[in-house]
Parts: C-alpha cells; structure tokens; sequence
C-alpha cells in the first residue's frame, strides 16, 4: 500500500511517499517560498523517485493543522485535488501528531509547539509510547505560562519541539527549569515522512474519507473571522 503524505501547515514543505510503513522517497524544504510554488514538483518528484505511477497511490494524508491559515488551506487543496483525480482516499493528520511521531517511542512526556502569534503557540501534550502517541491533552492554542501550569500535573521532564521553540525556549526554561528539554534540530521540522505513516496506519485500520469531506482544524478563528464576528457583534 502506498501513501504520500503532504505537510504544509508550516513555513516547512514537505512531501513523502511511504509503502507499507517504509520511507520511499522524501523531499522537504525550508526556503521560505510560497507552498504554491514548491509542492507540485516536490510531489511529482518523491512519485518518480519513488518508482511507482500516480495510479499505485492508494492514498492522500495531508496535514491537516493546526498551522499557518494559508499553508493549510494550499496543503489540504493540494491533497483533496489529487485524491479527487486519482479516486483513492484522504486522510487528514494532526499537525502536532506528526512533529511529536518520531520521538513516540520513547515512555516520556512530548510537547510540539508551533508559532500561533500573538503570543500564543499551538501545542499538544503526548506521551510517547510504540505506534502512534497517546494524546493526553490538546491540541490547543494557549501562552506559554498557561500550558506550563498545564504541564504540571506530569512531574517528569518534557520535550518540546517545533517552531516555537527557538522563539520561546528561554521562558520555557525560566518557567520550568531543568524540566524542560528540547529535541534536537533535526526533529524540530515537520516532516511529509510523518504525516504519509500517520495516514498510512489510519488506512489500514479502516480510515480514509471522500476529498469533500476533509475539514482543516484550525483550533481559533482567522484574524479575518475575529473581525467579522466583532462587526456582527456590534
């Protein structure tokens, strides 16, 4: 079975083609470009490279946030094309689900984070265990003092990765001591690898849904709809 996973919910693209489990072919890039621009090629390519057709494809997981309004909307776009094309299903994956995925088989407390501007961060809580992590809390949007106090009710050290951290490690640390750990760079990046596997174990156990039925999970409304709904408020 062959999926291709889609990550775009971040600054990050990135692109995989997964088989049964197995890492076929992966292509990510952090070069600030517009996802429009970058993941038609990436996904023809990770395909050839991968030495199968689009027709062997059996399905299309695609992050499915929380993220970026506009990465999300052109990732999931992408993914709900392709699928609708190619008749096979899609499969929407938690954005921090797949950060978090990696260090998941490790019996320790994860914590991706993601910056959601105006002081908050996306985040989510898991405990690391083989498979899929265990979702104890979230995903949520939340400051950094109120997931910290949040955090307390696990007294064991955390992990934190994603974007965030460069931009909030030092009031991690303040707040949580030496509590707070952080992953190394390579796993900080979303990765396509992460979110095709995602999709990948959700196929086999009886997931999948019709591209028109994908929904993004935003966690809180566009600054467009905040002020939408001030104006109808009034």
């Amino acid at each position: 079975m062959y999926v291709l996973g889609i990550e775009a919910a971040t600054p990050v693209a990135g692109v995989a083609v997964v088989e049964d489990g197995r890492i076929l072919a992966e292509h990510l890039v952090n070069n600030r470009r517009t996802h429009s621009v970058n993941l038609l090629p990436m996904i023809k390519a990770v395909i050839e490279e991968a030495g199968i057709n689009p027709g062997d494809v059996n399905g299309v997981a695609v992050s499915s946030g929380p993220g970026s309004f506009t990465g999300l909307r052109i990732g999931m776009t992408t993914a709900k094309t392709l699928a609708w094309i190619w008749q096979i299903p899609v499969i929407g994956v938690s954005t921090l689900e797949a950060l978090a995925l990696p260090l998941g088989a490790r019996d320790q407390i994860v914590c991706p984070i993601l910056n959601a501007r105006k002081n908050e961060v996306y985040a989510n809580i898991f405990r690391g265990q083989s498979g899929r992590p265990e979702n104890l809390s979230g995903p949520l949007a939340i400051g950094i003092p109120e997931l910290v106090q949040r955090l307390e009710k696990w007294p064991e050290k955390i992990t934190f990765m994603g974007d965030a951290v460069p931009i909030y490690q030092e009031e991690i640390k303040k707040l949580m001591g030496d509590r707070a750990e952080f992953s190394p760079q390579s796993t900080q990046l979303p990765r396509g690898a992460a979110v095709a596997e995602l999709g990948y174990l959700e196929l086999v156990s009886g997931g999948g849904i019709k591209p028109l039925e994908l929904k993004a999970d935003y966690i809180r409304l566009s600054e467009a709809e905040v002020k939408l709904a001030a104006k109808c408020g009034k």
